[in-house]
């Protein structure tokens, strides 16, 4: 039953944001291109669909000790496949609802990084639809139509299996980002930046029964979550941009006993093939970390469709 509570209570608390919908605001778009004018900070119309599929591969053969020492390790990789569906639903253009789906792929003991891809389960690999969250996004100041935040509620749908290798985290992850972004030089330049509030709900590792619970999917339990962002963006041409990123990432404990941190920097690239379709590919690299984080390298590539 607490379970239970606790999920509608996060419900609750994630849609009752439709209260921001009520102000009225007739803005419109201008000729830009769907890359320039639909960054994560800005909604959809009522009626409008926004589709997107986004596939990653994060790859490691290295990894931080329980301080901030480098060490070797078998090659482990992880494919997480999000599909991302969202709707205008206000006739001001500030509240979008949705859903998010993850398949995640994971592969241990130095398989080749794209063994991931074969969805494999025996005791070196682990495959299968971990999560669905429902989510809300909205743009809380009516004259600030730049600034907006995405509140998800990431429920676990996958079996827990007593020492199978780590599929994904063993938590409700309620999730709060928060977009900004700027437009300067003449729109050949964008700065986009994102705060994230995450909180992992869950039994304490130690206190989880291993003949019955995968104790290793329980690491982020009872856990605040805080990642930060920045984005700087160039336009070559309306229909393609170049970026570099940075983010700082932190997990603190709330009772778990286990923190982690970490930086990255990446690279990337849009383009939009037509007035629906556009494609992205992007690539990072964690640089630093402490207690058993990895310092592996991110590859991706997505398709989003806004109608």
């Amino acid at each position: 039953m607490k379970k239970n509570n606790l999920i509608l209570t996060m419900l609750t608390l994630l849609f009752v944001s439709f209260s921001f919908a009520q102000d009225q605001d007739d803005e419109t778009t201008d000729d830009r291109s769907n890359i320039q004018e639909f960054t994560p900070s800005k909604l959809l119309k009522k009626g409008q669909w926004d589709l997107k599929f986004f596939n990653s591969i994060y790859t490691q053969t290295e990894r931080t000790d329980a301080e901030s020492n480098s060490l070797t390790v078998p090659r482990e990789t992880f494919f997480t496949s999000t599909t991302e569906v969202y709707t205008g639903v206000s006739e001001s253009r500030r509240v979008n609802v949705g859903l998010i789906v993850q398949i995640r792929s994971n592969t241990f003991g130095g398989a080749g990084a794209l063994d991931v891809l074969q969805f494999k389960d025996n005791d070196q690999a682990r495959s299968g639809l971990t999560v669905l969250a429902p989510s809300i996004r909205v743009q809380p100041f009516k004259n600030i139509s730049n600034f907006s935040f995405t509140s998800s509620v990431y429920l676990p749908i996958f079996k827990d299996k007593p020492n199978a290798p780590y599929l994904d985290k063993r938590s409700i992850f309620w999730e709060t980002k928060f977009f900004y972004d700027t437009t300067f030089g003449q729109d050949k330049w964008q700065l986009f930046t994102q705060a994230d509030v995450g909180f992992n709900f869950g039994e304490k590792a130690t206190e989880a029964d291993p003949n019955t619970s995968n104790i290793g999917e329980r690491f982020a339990n009872n856990s605040l979550f805080l990642p930060f962002a920045a984005f700087l963006s160039y336009f070559p041409s309306t229909e393609s941009t170049i970026y570099i990123n940075g983010k700082q990432g932190f997990l603190i404990d709330l009772g778990n006993d286990f923190s982690q941190n970490f930086t990255s920097f990446g690279i990337g690239g849009k383009y939009q093939l037509n007035e629906v379709l556009n494609v992205e590919a992007s690539f990072d690299k964690f640089v630093r970390g402490n207690n058993f984080q990895g310092l592996g390298q991110t590859f991706s590539v997505g398709l989003r469709a806004i109608f």
